[in-house]
Protein backbone atom coordinates (compact mmCIF):
# COMPACT_ATOMS: atom_id res chain seq x y z
CA UNK A 1 0.00 0.00 0.00
CA UNK A 2 1.61 3.24 -1.17
CA UNK A 3 0.82 6.53 0.48
CA UNK A 4 -0.60 9.00 -2.05
CA UNK A 5 1.42 12.09 -2.91
CA UNK A 6 1.02 15.05 -0.59
CA UNK A 7 -0.45 18.01 -2.48
CA UNK A 8 1.13 20.41 -0.01
CA UNK A 9 -2.21 21.55 1.36
CA UNK A 10 -2.05 19.32 4.41
CA UNK A 11 1.56 20.07 5.26
CA UNK A 12 1.05 23.82 5.02
CA UNK A 13 -2.15 23.66 7.04
CA UNK A 14 -0.58 21.57 9.79
CA UNK A 15 2.49 23.75 10.09
CA UNK A 16 0.38 26.88 10.07
CA UNK A 17 -1.83 25.48 12.81
CA UNK A 18 1.15 24.40 14.87
CA UNK A 19 3.25 27.51 14.38
CA UNK A 20 0.78 30.35 14.11
CA UNK A 21 -2.11 29.17 16.23
CA UNK A 22 -4.91 29.45 13.70
CA UNK A 23 -6.32 26.25 12.28
CA UNK A 24 -7.56 26.32 8.72
CA UNK A 25 -11.25 26.97 8.23
CA UNK A 26 -13.50 24.94 5.95
CA UNK A 27 -17.20 24.74 5.28
CA UNK A 28 -17.65 21.54 7.31
CA UNK A 29 -15.47 19.41 9.57
CA UNK A 30 -13.68 16.42 8.13
CA UNK A 31 -13.20 15.08 11.65
CA UNK A 32 -15.41 15.64 14.64
CA UNK A 33 -13.58 18.50 16.41
CA UNK A 34 -12.07 17.86 19.80
CA UNK A 35 -12.79 19.92 22.88
CA UNK A 36 -9.78 22.11 22.05
CA UNK A 37 -10.85 22.83 18.49
CA UNK A 38 -12.39 26.22 19.33
CA UNK A 39 -9.43 27.36 21.43
CA UNK A 40 -6.61 29.20 19.66
CA UNK A 41 -3.53 26.99 19.57
CA UNK A 42 -0.50 28.74 21.13
CA UNK A 43 1.80 26.98 18.63
CA UNK A 44 5.06 25.23 19.37
CA UNK A 45 6.80 28.37 20.56
CA UNK A 46 4.04 29.51 22.87
CA UNK A 47 5.27 29.45 26.46
CA UNK A 48 8.42 27.43 25.78
CA UNK A 49 12.10 27.93 25.01
CA UNK A 50 13.11 25.85 21.99
CA UNK A 51 16.69 25.60 23.34
CA UNK A 52 15.60 23.90 26.55
CA UNK A 53 12.41 22.16 25.47
CA UNK A 54 12.75 18.46 24.57
CA UNK A 55 12.01 17.66 20.95
CA UNK A 56 9.29 15.32 19.73
CA UNK A 57 11.24 12.04 19.89
CA UNK A 58 10.41 8.53 18.75
CA UNK A 59 7.20 9.38 16.91
CA UNK A 60 5.16 6.22 16.28
CA UNK A 61 1.65 4.90 15.71
CA UNK A 62 -0.61 2.20 17.07
CA UNK A 63 -4.07 1.11 15.97
CA UNK A 64 -6.96 1.26 18.37
CA UNK A 65 -9.21 -1.77 18.86
CA UNK A 66 -11.26 -0.53 15.88
CA UNK A 67 -8.41 -0.03 13.41
CA UNK A 68 -10.74 1.45 10.80
CA UNK A 69 -11.61 4.44 12.96
CA UNK A 70 -8.97 4.91 15.68
CA UNK A 71 -5.21 5.51 15.73
CA UNK A 72 -2.93 6.49 18.62
CA UNK A 73 -0.01 8.85 17.95
CA UNK A 74 2.83 8.54 20.47
CA UNK A 75 6.19 10.11 21.27
CA UNK A 76 8.38 10.56 24.33
CA UNK A 77 10.63 12.97 26.19
CA UNK A 78 13.01 12.97 29.14
CA UNK A 79 11.42 16.07 30.67
CA UNK A 80 7.82 17.09 31.31
CA UNK A 81 6.26 19.03 28.43
CA UNK A 82 3.41 21.49 28.14
CA UNK A 83 0.33 21.05 25.98
CA UNK A 84 1.24 17.90 24.03
CA UNK A 85 -1.16 17.48 21.11
CA UNK A 86 -1.56 16.14 17.61
CA UNK A 87 -2.96 18.04 14.65
CA UNK A 88 -4.66 15.80 12.08
CA UNK A 89 -6.03 16.34 8.59
CA UNK A 90 -7.11 14.14 5.73
CA UNK A 91 -4.21 14.07 3.30
CA UNK A 92 -4.46 16.82 0.71
CA UNK A 93 -7.02 18.86 2.64
CA UNK A 94 -6.65 22.02 4.65
CA UNK A 95 -8.92 21.47 7.65
CA UNK A 96 -6.92 20.64 10.79
CA UNK A 97 -8.31 19.13 13.96
CA UNK A 98 -6.29 19.18 17.22
CA UNK A 99 -6.36 16.32 19.72
CA UNK A 100 -4.74 16.41 23.17
CA UNK A 101 -2.16 13.83 24.22
CA UNK A 102 -2.21 12.04 27.55
CA UNK A 103 1.16 11.83 29.33
CA UNK A 104 2.33 8.79 31.25
CA UNK A 105 5.76 7.99 32.66
CA UNK A 106 8.05 5.44 34.26
CA UNK A 107 11.29 5.74 36.23
CA UNK A 108 14.05 3.50 34.94
CA UNK A 109 15.05 1.25 37.83
CA UNK A 110 18.71 1.23 36.80
CA UNK A 111 19.48 4.89 36.10
CA UNK A 112 16.68 6.69 37.93
CA UNK A 113 15.83 8.57 34.72
CA UNK A 114 12.16 9.47 34.31
CA UNK A 115 10.78 8.89 30.81
CA UNK A 116 7.57 10.63 29.73
CA UNK A 117 5.43 9.24 26.91
CA UNK A 118 2.67 11.22 25.23
CA UNK A 119 -0.24 9.38 23.58
CA UNK A 120 -2.90 11.14 21.52
CA UNK A 121 -5.91 8.96 20.77
CA UNK A 122 -7.48 10.02 17.47
CA UNK A 123 -11.05 8.63 17.24
CA UNK A 124 -13.84 8.86 14.67
CA UNK A 125 -11.55 8.63 11.65
CA UNK A 126 -12.82 7.59 8.23
CA UNK A 127 -12.08 3.99 7.25
CA UNK A 128 -9.53 3.22 4.54
CA UNK A 129 -8.43 6.85 4.39
CA UNK A 130 -5.06 8.62 4.32
CA UNK A 131 -4.21 11.22 6.96
CA UNK A 132 -1.33 13.56 7.62
CA UNK A 133 -0.57 14.70 11.14
CA UNK A 134 1.83 16.78 13.24
CA UNK A 135 2.86 15.95 16.82
CA UNK A 136 3.94 18.91 18.91
CA UNK A 137 4.26 20.30 22.42
CA UNK A 138 5.00 23.84 23.53
CA UNK A 139 8.49 24.97 22.59
CA UNK A 140 9.18 22.08 20.19
CA UNK A 141 9.28 21.87 16.43
CA UNK A 142 6.36 19.80 15.13
CA UNK A 143 7.13 16.35 13.70
CA UNK A 144 4.99 15.20 10.79
CA UNK A 145 3.84 11.75 9.73
CA UNK A 146 1.15 10.00 7.74
CA UNK A 147 -1.10 7.00 8.24
CA UNK A 148 -3.88 5.09 6.55
CA UNK A 149 -6.77 3.74 8.55
CA UNK A 150 -7.80 0.13 8.13
CA UNK A 151 -10.60 -0.83 5.76
CA UNK A 152 -14.07 -1.38 7.16
CA UNK A 153 -15.05 -4.90 6.27
CA UNK A 154 -13.21 -7.31 4.00
CA UNK A 155 -10.59 -5.76 1.75
CA UNK A 156 -7.13 -6.40 0.35
CA UNK A 157 -4.16 -5.14 2.37
CA UNK A 158 -0.63 -6.13 3.36
CA UNK A 159 1.03 -6.38 6.76
CA UNK A 160 4.57 -7.39 7.72
CA UNK A 161 6.19 -9.07 10.72
CA UNK A 162 9.53 -9.73 12.38
CA UNK A 163 10.92 -10.03 15.90
CA UNK A 164 14.25 -9.76 17.73
CA UNK A 165 15.67 -6.53 16.37
CA UNK A 166 17.98 -4.66 18.74
CA UNK A 167 19.50 -1.40 17.53
CA UNK A 168 22.10 -0.50 14.89
CA UNK A 169 23.91 1.81 17.32
CA UNK A 170 26.88 1.45 19.66
CA UNK A 171 26.02 1.76 23.32
CA UNK A 172 29.15 1.62 25.44
CA UNK A 173 32.92 1.68 25.43
CA UNK A 174 34.66 -1.66 25.06
CA UNK A 175 36.15 -2.87 28.36
CA UNK A 176 39.39 -4.77 27.67
CA UNK A 177 40.36 -7.85 29.69
CA UNK A 178 42.29 -7.37 32.93
CA UNK A 179 45.89 -6.43 32.26
CA UNK A 180 45.21 -5.16 28.73
CA UNK A 181 45.44 -1.44 28.08
CA UNK A 182 43.81 0.27 25.10
CA UNK A 183 44.48 3.98 24.67
CA UNK A 184 41.17 4.74 22.95
CA UNK A 185 38.81 1.78 23.40
CA UNK A 186 36.11 1.59 20.72
CA UNK A 187 32.39 1.78 21.24
CA UNK A 188 30.51 -1.54 20.96
CA UNK A 189 26.90 -2.65 20.83
CA UNK A 190 25.88 -4.01 24.24
CA UNK A 191 22.28 -5.00 23.51
CA UNK A 192 22.60 -7.73 20.85
CA UNK A 193 22.04 -5.25 18.02
CA UNK A 194 23.77 -5.03 14.66
CA UNK A 195 23.71 -2.88 11.49
CA UNK A 196 21.02 -5.25 10.19
CA UNK A 197 18.64 -3.79 12.79
CA UNK A 198 18.56 -0.68 10.62
CA UNK A 199 18.37 -2.60 7.35
CA UNK A 200 15.20 -4.47 8.36
CA UNK A 201 13.35 -1.23 9.12
CA UNK A 202 14.31 0.09 5.70
CA UNK A 203 13.12 -3.16 4.17
CA UNK A 204 9.70 -2.88 5.79
CA UNK A 205 9.34 0.61 4.34
CA UNK A 206 10.04 -0.70 0.86
CA UNK A 207 7.03 -3.00 1.18
CA UNK A 208 4.85 -0.18 2.60
CA UNK A 209 2.51 -2.38 4.68
CA UNK A 210 -0.64 -1.11 6.31
CA UNK A 211 0.83 -2.17 9.66
CA UNK A 212 3.73 -4.16 11.12
CA UNK A 213 3.59 -6.90 13.77
CA UNK A 214 6.62 -6.86 16.06
CA UNK A 215 7.04 -10.25 17.71
CA UNK A 216 8.91 -9.31 20.86
CA UNK A 217 12.52 -8.67 21.98
CA UNK A 218 12.30 -5.20 20.55
CA UNK A 219 15.61 -3.64 21.58
CA UNK A 220 17.09 -5.84 24.37
CA UNK A 221 17.29 -2.83 26.66
CA UNK A 222 17.48 -5.10 29.70
CA UNK A 223 20.98 -6.14 28.55
CA UNK A 224 22.24 -2.62 27.94
CA UNK A 225 24.48 -0.42 30.04
CA UNK A 226 22.11 2.51 29.45
CA UNK A 227 18.59 1.18 29.05
CA UNK A 228 16.98 4.55 28.37
CA UNK A 229 19.50 5.35 25.62
CA UNK A 230 18.86 1.93 24.08
CA UNK A 231 15.13 2.58 23.90
CA UNK A 232 15.93 5.99 22.41
CA UNK A 233 18.18 4.39 19.78
CA UNK A 234 15.42 1.89 19.01
CA UNK A 235 12.88 4.63 18.38
CA UNK A 236 15.30 6.80 16.41
CA UNK A 237 15.80 3.84 14.07
CA UNK A 238 12.18 2.74 13.78
CA UNK A 239 10.36 6.07 13.66
CA UNK A 240 11.35 6.07 9.98
CA UNK A 241 8.59 3.49 9.52
CA UNK A 242 6.50 3.60 12.71
CA UNK A 243 5.47 7.25 12.21
CA UNK A 244 3.77 6.26 8.95
CA UNK A 245 2.19 2.90 9.86
CA UNK A 246 1.31 1.27 13.19
CA UNK A 247 3.94 -1.04 14.68
CA UNK A 248 1.90 -3.39 16.86
CA UNK A 249 4.07 -5.24 19.40
CA UNK A 250 4.07 -8.25 21.64
CA UNK A 251 6.30 -8.19 24.71
CA UNK A 252 9.23 -10.61 24.72
CA UNK A 253 11.43 -11.81 27.56
CA UNK A 254 13.91 -8.97 26.98
CA UNK A 255 11.17 -6.38 27.59
CA UNK A 256 11.26 -7.60 31.21
CA UNK A 257 13.63 -5.10 32.87
CA UNK A 258 14.77 -5.32 36.47
CA UNK A 259 13.32 -2.60 38.67
CA UNK A 260 10.83 -1.37 36.07
CA UNK A 261 7.55 -2.11 37.77
CA UNK A 262 6.35 -5.14 39.75
CA UNK A 263 7.07 -7.61 36.92
CA UNK A 264 9.49 -5.55 34.81
CA UNK A 265 7.44 -4.30 31.86
CA UNK A 266 6.95 -0.62 32.77
CA UNK A 267 9.13 0.71 29.94
CA UNK A 268 7.27 -1.33 27.32
CA UNK A 269 3.91 -0.38 28.83
CA UNK A 270 4.83 3.32 28.84
CA UNK A 271 6.17 3.61 25.28
CA UNK A 272 3.19 1.78 23.73
CA UNK A 273 -0.52 2.50 23.96
CA UNK A 274 -2.35 -0.58 22.69
CA UNK A 275 -6.05 -1.51 22.86
CA UNK A 276 -7.34 -2.31 26.32
CA UNK A 277 -8.28 -5.88 27.26
CA UNK A 278 -10.28 -7.50 30.02
CA UNK A 279 -8.61 -9.24 32.94
CA UNK A 280 -5.81 -6.68 33.23
CA UNK A 281 -4.79 -4.48 36.13
CA UNK A 282 -2.17 -1.74 36.31
CA UNK A 283 0.61 -4.33 36.54
CA UNK A 284 -0.53 -6.29 33.46
CA UNK A 285 -1.93 -3.39 31.41
CA UNK A 286 -1.16 -3.69 27.71
CA UNK A 287 0.48 -7.12 27.87
CA UNK A 288 -2.24 -8.78 25.81
CA UNK A 289 -4.70 -7.21 23.38
CA UNK A 290 -6.44 -7.64 20.02
CA UNK A 291 -7.54 -5.59 17.04
CA UNK A 292 -9.31 -6.25 13.76
CA UNK A 293 -8.30 -5.17 10.26
CA UNK A 294 -10.67 -6.13 7.46
CA UNK A 295 -11.38 -9.83 7.85
CA UNK A 296 -8.32 -10.46 10.05
CA UNK A 297 -8.41 -10.60 13.85
CA UNK A 298 -4.94 -10.10 15.36
CA UNK A 299 -4.32 -11.32 18.91
CA UNK A 300 -1.13 -10.31 20.73
CA UNK A 301 0.03 -12.40 23.69
CA UNK A 302 2.74 -12.18 26.33
CA UNK A 303 4.20 -15.68 26.55
CA UNK A 304 6.30 -15.10 29.68
CA UNK A 305 3.06 -15.79 31.53
CA UNK A 306 3.16 -19.46 30.46
CA UNK A 307 6.79 -20.19 29.51
CA UNK A 308 9.11 -22.31 31.62
CA UNK A 309 12.25 -20.63 30.33
CA UNK A 310 13.83 -18.06 32.66
CA UNK A 311 14.67 -15.50 29.99
CA UNK A 312 14.00 -12.03 31.37
CA UNK A 313 15.18 -10.03 34.36
CA UNK A 314 12.37 -11.50 36.48
CA UNK A 315 10.91 -15.00 36.48
CA UNK A 316 7.23 -14.22 36.00
CA UNK A 317 5.67 -17.51 34.86
CA UNK A 318 2.03 -17.49 35.98
CA UNK A 319 1.95 -13.74 36.66
CA UNK A 320 -1.63 -13.28 35.38
CA UNK A 321 -3.03 -16.18 37.48
CA UNK A 322 -4.91 -17.41 34.44
CA UNK A 323 -6.43 -14.08 33.41
CA UNK A 324 -4.61 -13.94 30.08
CA UNK A 325 -5.66 -17.49 29.17
CA UNK A 326 -9.30 -16.80 30.06
CA UNK A 327 -9.23 -13.65 27.92
CA UNK A 328 -7.56 -15.53 25.05
CA UNK A 329 -10.22 -18.24 24.98
CA UNK A 330 -13.02 -15.67 24.90
CA UNK A 331 -11.26 -13.77 22.10
CA UNK A 332 -10.75 -16.90 20.03
CA UNK A 333 -14.31 -18.05 20.54
CA UNK A 334 -15.68 -14.65 19.55
CA UNK A 335 -13.43 -14.38 16.51
CA UNK A 336 -14.24 -17.83 15.17
CA UNK A 337 -17.98 -17.26 15.59
CA UNK A 338 -17.85 -13.82 13.90
CA UNK A 339 -19.07 -13.99 10.29
CA UNK A 340 -17.05 -10.84 9.50
CA UNK A 341 -13.75 -12.44 10.59
CA UNK A 342 -12.04 -14.96 8.33
CA UNK A 343 -8.50 -15.11 9.68
CA UNK A 344 -7.14 -15.42 13.22
CA UNK A 345 -3.49 -14.37 13.51
CA UNK A 346 -1.63 -14.65 16.81
CA UNK A 347 1.46 -12.50 17.44
CA UNK A 348 3.67 -13.68 20.32
CA UNK A 349 7.35 -14.08 21.20
CA UNK A 350 8.46 -17.52 22.45
CA UNK A 351 7.85 -20.47 20.18
CA UNK A 352 6.09 -23.82 20.01
CA UNK A 353 8.41 -25.00 17.23
CA UNK A 354 12.13 -24.60 16.40
CA UNK A 355 14.77 -26.81 14.82
CA UNK A 356 17.79 -24.80 16.02
CA UNK A 357 20.24 -26.66 18.27
CA UNK A 358 22.01 -25.02 21.23
CA UNK A 359 19.71 -22.00 21.24
CA UNK A 360 16.49 -21.21 23.16
CA UNK A 361 14.36 -24.04 21.87
CA UNK A 362 10.60 -24.52 21.96
CA UNK A 363 8.78 -24.13 25.27
CA UNK A 364 6.48 -26.81 26.66
CA UNK A 365 4.52 -24.12 28.48
CA UNK A 366 3.34 -22.67 25.15
CA UNK A 367 2.35 -26.15 23.98
CA UNK A 368 0.47 -26.83 27.21
CA UNK A 369 -1.39 -23.54 27.57
CA UNK A 370 -1.82 -21.91 24.15
CA UNK A 371 -1.60 -24.62 21.47
CA UNK A 372 -4.73 -26.57 22.59
CA UNK A 373 -6.70 -23.30 22.32
CA UNK A 374 -5.22 -22.64 18.88
CA UNK A 375 -6.38 -26.11 17.85
CA UNK A 376 -9.84 -25.81 19.39
CA UNK A 377 -10.67 -22.50 17.72
CA UNK A 378 -8.84 -22.97 14.44
CA UNK A 379 -6.13 -20.31 14.65
CA UNK A 380 -4.73 -19.91 11.14
CA UNK A 381 -1.31 -18.35 11.71
CA UNK A 382 1.08 -17.78 14.60
CA UNK A 383 4.02 -15.36 14.13
CA UNK A 384 6.84 -15.51 16.69
CA UNK A 385 10.42 -14.48 17.33
CA UNK A 386 12.76 -15.70 20.10
CA UNK A 387 14.72 -18.02 17.80
CA UNK A 388 16.89 -15.80 15.60
CA UNK A 389 16.17 -17.32 12.21
CA UNK A 390 13.35 -18.06 9.79
CA UNK A 391 11.39 -21.26 9.62
CA UNK A 392 7.79 -22.40 9.36
CA UNK A 393 5.77 -25.45 10.23
CA UNK A 394 3.37 -27.54 8.28
CA UNK A 395 -0.23 -26.93 9.41
CA UNK A 396 -0.42 -28.63 12.80
CA UNK A 397 -3.39 -29.74 14.86
CA UNK A 398 -3.38 -32.07 17.85
CA UNK A 399 -0.46 -33.26 19.95
CA UNK A 400 1.29 -36.56 20.51
CA UNK A 401 0.85 -37.93 24.05
CA UNK A 402 4.53 -37.73 24.92
CA UNK A 403 6.61 -35.60 27.32
CA UNK A 404 6.98 -32.79 24.75
CA UNK A 405 3.42 -32.78 23.35
CA UNK A 406 4.81 -32.88 19.81
CA UNK A 407 2.50 -31.03 17.35
CA UNK A 408 0.97 -33.25 14.68
CA UNK A 409 1.30 -32.17 11.02
CA UNK A 410 -1.94 -32.52 9.03
CA UNK A 411 -0.51 -31.88 5.56
CA UNK A 412 2.98 -31.76 4.06
CA UNK A 413 2.19 -29.55 1.09
CA UNK A 414 4.33 -26.39 1.28
CA UNK A 415 3.09 -24.18 -1.57
CA UNK A 416 -0.66 -23.89 -0.86
CA UNK A 417 -1.90 -24.57 2.66
CA UNK A 418 -5.47 -25.04 3.85
CA UNK A 419 -5.45 -23.58 7.35
CA UNK A 420 -8.67 -25.34 8.27
CA UNK A 421 -6.42 -28.40 8.56
CA UNK A 422 -4.13 -26.80 11.11
CA UNK A 423 -2.19 -23.78 12.34
CA UNK A 424 0.96 -22.60 10.56
CA UNK A 425 3.65 -21.43 12.99
CA UNK A 426 6.27 -19.01 11.66
CA UNK A 427 9.53 -18.15 13.42
CA UNK A 428 10.49 -14.62 12.31
CA UNK A 429 13.40 -13.80 14.60
CA UNK A 430 15.69 -12.20 12.01
CA UNK A 431 14.92 -8.56 12.84
CA UNK A 432 18.56 -7.58 13.37
CA UNK A 433 20.06 -9.23 16.45
CA UNK A 434 23.80 -9.92 16.38
CA UNK A 435 23.24 -13.50 17.60
CA UNK A 436 21.53 -15.31 14.69
CA UNK A 437 20.64 -18.99 14.96
CA UNK A 438 20.26 -19.97 11.29
CA UNK A 439 23.58 -21.85 11.33
CA UNK A 440 22.45 -24.06 14.23
CA UNK A 441 19.78 -26.18 12.55
CA UNK A 442 19.51 -29.86 13.38
CA UNK A 443 19.96 -32.01 10.28
CA UNK A 444 17.66 -33.88 9.95
CA UNK A 445 15.21 -31.62 11.78
CA UNK A 446 14.81 -32.09 15.51
CA UNK A 447 13.63 -29.84 18.31
CA UNK A 448 14.90 -29.15 21.81
CA UNK A 449 11.91 -28.51 24.04
CA UNK A 450 12.19 -26.84 27.44
CA UNK A 451 10.07 -29.06 29.68
CA UNK A 452 10.97 -27.52 33.07
CA UNK A 453 13.65 -25.51 34.83
CA UNK A 454 16.10 -26.44 37.54
CA UNK A 455 16.84 -24.62 40.81
CA UNK A 456 18.34 -21.14 40.67
CA UNK A 457 22.04 -21.13 39.78
CA UNK A 458 23.73 -18.86 42.37
CA UNK A 459 26.34 -17.78 39.82
CA UNK A 460 23.82 -16.52 37.26
CA UNK A 461 20.66 -16.02 39.29
CA UNK A 462 18.82 -18.01 36.60
CA UNK A 463 16.86 -21.25 36.54
CA UNK A 464 18.59 -23.51 33.99
CA UNK A 465 16.33 -25.06 31.34
CA UNK A 466 15.72 -28.80 31.22
CA UNK A 467 15.54 -30.00 27.61
CA UNK A 468 14.03 -33.02 25.89
CA UNK A 469 14.90 -33.57 22.21
CA UNK A 470 12.14 -34.71 19.84
CA UNK A 471 11.87 -35.47 16.14
CA UNK A 472 10.27 -32.65 14.16
CA UNK A 473 7.87 -34.04 11.56
CA UNK A 474 6.10 -30.67 11.67
CA UNK A 475 9.13 -28.86 10.17
CA UNK A 476 8.34 -27.52 6.68
CA UNK A 477 10.78 -24.81 5.47
CA UNK A 478 13.79 -23.06 7.03
CA UNK A 479 16.37 -20.54 5.84
CA UNK A 480 19.92 -21.60 6.67
CA UNK A 481 21.64 -19.22 4.25
CA UNK A 482 20.55 -15.81 5.54
CA UNK A 483 20.26 -14.43 9.06
CA UNK A 484 18.00 -11.41 8.60
CA UNK A 485 14.59 -10.83 7.07
CA UNK A 486 10.86 -10.46 7.56
CA UNK A 487 7.58 -11.75 6.17
CA UNK A 488 4.93 -9.85 4.22
CA UNK A 489 1.32 -11.03 4.21
CA UNK A 490 -0.91 -9.92 1.31
CA UNK A 491 -4.54 -10.55 2.25
CA UNK A 492 -6.99 -11.28 -0.58
CA UNK A 493 -10.54 -11.31 0.79
CA UNK A 494 -11.90 -13.25 -2.17
CA UNK A 495 -15.60 -13.09 -2.92
CA UNK A 496 -18.57 -14.45 -1.08
CA UNK A 497 -19.66 -16.25 -4.22
CA UNK A 498 -16.27 -17.93 -4.55
CA UNK A 499 -16.21 -18.56 -0.85
CA UNK A 500 -12.42 -18.65 -0.42
CA UNK A 501 -10.00 -16.08 0.99
CA UNK A 502 -6.21 -16.27 0.82
CA UNK A 503 -3.02 -14.73 2.16
CA UNK A 504 0.07 -14.74 -0.06
CA UNK A 505 3.09 -14.91 2.24
CA UNK A 506 6.50 -13.70 1.06
CA UNK A 507 9.58 -14.12 3.20
CA UNK A 508 12.24 -11.55 2.29
CA UNK A 509 15.91 -11.90 3.11
CA UNK A 510 17.28 -8.45 3.97
CA UNK A 511 20.68 -8.35 2.33
CA UNK A 512 22.20 -4.94 3.02
CA UNK A 513 21.84 -1.22 3.72
CA UNK A 514 18.74 0.65 2.56
CA UNK A 515 16.72 -2.53 2.95
CA UNK A 516 17.79 -4.48 -0.13
CA UNK A 517 15.48 -7.47 -0.41
CA UNK A 518 15.66 -10.92 -1.96
CA UNK A 519 12.70 -13.28 -1.97
CA UNK A 520 13.49 -16.48 -0.09
CA UNK A 521 10.10 -18.10 -0.59
CA UNK A 522 6.44 -17.51 -1.35
CA UNK A 523 3.49 -19.63 -0.34
CA UNK A 524 -0.27 -19.22 0.03
CA UNK A 525 -2.61 -19.74 2.95
CA UNK A 526 -6.23 -20.45 2.04
CA UNK A 527 -9.46 -20.95 3.94
CA UNK A 528 -13.23 -20.59 3.33
CA UNK A 529 -14.69 -17.19 4.08
CA UNK A 530 -16.73 -17.30 7.26
CA UNK A 531 -19.72 -15.71 5.56
CA UNK A 532 -19.58 -18.35 2.83
CA UNK A 533 -19.60 -21.15 5.39
CA UNK A 534 -22.42 -19.49 7.33
CA UNK A 535 -24.44 -17.46 4.80
CA UNK A 536 -26.57 -14.59 5.95
CA UNK A 537 -30.29 -15.38 5.85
Amino acid sequence: MTNPPDTGLTRRALLAAAGVGTAAVAAGPVLAPSAQAATPDPGPFGGGDPLTTPRVAGLHLQFGADAAHEVVVSWHSLQPVRHPRVLVARTGRALVDPWPARTTSYTDGKSGQVVYAHHARIPRLHADTDYTYAAVHDGAEPELGTFRTAPRGRAAFTFTSFGDQGTPTLGKRYVPPAGVEIANPPFVNDNLGSPAAGDTTAGVERVEPLFHLFNGDLCYANLATDRVRTWSDFWENNTRSARNRPWMPSAGNHEDEKGNGPIGYSAYQTYFSVPSASGQDETTRGLWYSFTVGGVRVISLNNDDVCYQDGGDNYVRGYSAGAQKAWLEKELQAARSDRDVDWIVVCMHQVAISTADMFNGADLGVRQEWVPLFDRYGVDLVVCGHEHHYERSHPVRGQVSNPTLTPVPRSTRTDVIDTTQGTVHMVLGGGGTSAPSNQLFFDPPQCRVITSVGPVNPATGKRPPVYVVEDAPWSAVRDAAHSYGFAAFAVDPGTRDGGVTSIEVTYYDVTGPYGQLEVFERFTLRRPRSDARHPHP
